[in-house]
């Protein structure tokens, strides 16, 4: 099914469809699935409208197969401005990921003049060619805006989710971000040969949610030494900046 979900659901338990398959091991699930999952705990029994979730960090210390997976998380502190909730995922029982969400109260700006980094001049993504590229089975949809075969130069995207997270349920605005964040490695770790590095976290951060669905990514960093890197990208929809999303990584190759 070309648009089948990640995951169907049956009491407590979450279990992966085919297409969550990562690109290390096609027994293995994707990094930005586990992500994506993790959000979905999270603002599904700790969100509120009037708090937003600024600060999403997930480990991935473990590369999970396709055994059904558990879910649970809790508070850590519930103030009147700041919620700290945990998450973990569970399956075969052993842990397989986890998420630390930092929740802020929305009130309004201060009343000054602050220096902000200003939004990107790049094409939107309806005016740059589809492609028909069907990157890990059609996990996404992406348009590449500049430096596409190109990992010496800076590189732009826009990227799409064009499944639903759970079978039956439409993708929220930070849904669609956590799932995409992911991205930042791949995208900002890939050389010249391709992919060589693994990543073992996902930081994203955002100071709103994207009101598009296309999130755009501009690579900001890469720096490696002894088999570890880190990376850095910008994130915007399509009205301007929302945040960034940082990953830590392991050099790797495939299974």
């Amino acid at each position: 099914m070309k648009n089948e979900s990640f995951f169907r659901t049956d009491g407590s338990n979450y279990y992966p469809n085919p297409v969550c398959a990562g690109p290390w091991d096609p027994k293995s699930l994707h990094g930005r699935v586990i992500a994506g999952l993790l959000s979905y705990e999270i603002e599904s029994n700790h969100g509120d409208l009037d708090f937003h979730p600024a600060r999403l960090t997930v480990d991935l210390y473990r590369q999970p197969n396709f055994s059904p997976i558990q879910v649970a998380s809790q508070k850590i502190r519930d103030g009147r401005r700041i919620r700290v909730v945990d998450a973990e995922l569970t399956s075969e029982g052993k842990s397989i990921g986890r998420a630390t969400c930092q929740l802020l109260k929305c009130t309004r700006n201060p009343e000054d003049s602050i220096w902000q980094r200003p939004n990107w001049s790049v094409p939107s993504p309806q005016e740059i060619e589809s492609e028909s590229l069907n990157p890990l089975g059609g996990m996404w949809e992406i348009r590449h805006i500049k430096n596409r075969n190109d990992s010496s130069q800076q590189r732009c995207l826009w990227m799409r989710e064009v499944r639903q997270l759970i079978e039956g349920q439409e993708l929220t605005p930070w849904q669609r971000v956590a799932l995409a964040a992911d991205f930042a490695s791949p995208f900002a770790n890939s050389g010249e040969k391709g992919l060589a590095f693994i990543n073992t976290d996902i930081t994203l951060y955002t100071h709103r949610p994207p009101t598009t669905p296309w999130i755009g990514f501009e690579v900001m960093n890469h720096q490696s030494d002894k088999g570890i890197a880190i990376a850095e990208c910008y994130l915007y929809d399509e009205l301007g900046p929302i945040g960034s999303s940082s990953v830590t990584a392991l050099a790797q190759t495939k299974a």
